[in-house]
């Protein structure tokens, strides 16, 4: 098996305070590509993975989340 460590730091969709509750599919992502909506946790550890894609979402380096713990 390949190793896609590399793509998917690539690939991570990287959040700020203001784009949270982080949900998948995201706005940006194709209609056909679509699966049920989810909300990833990225407070607790800084970021998360969908279940259902794989992507990886990421608090921005230096975010601030202020309400959420």
């Amino acid at each position: 098996m390949a190793d896609t460590r590399a793509t998917d730091a690539q690939a991570a969709v990287e959040l700020d305070a203001k784009d949270l509750p982080a949900f998948c599919p995201n706005p940006k992502m194709p209609i056909w590509s679509g699966h049920p909506r989810v909300f990833i946790d990225v407070t607790h550890a800084g970021e998360g993975r969908c279940p259902y894609c794989g992507t990886t979402y990421r608090l921005k380096p230096g975010t601030v989340v202020k309400g959420h713990h």
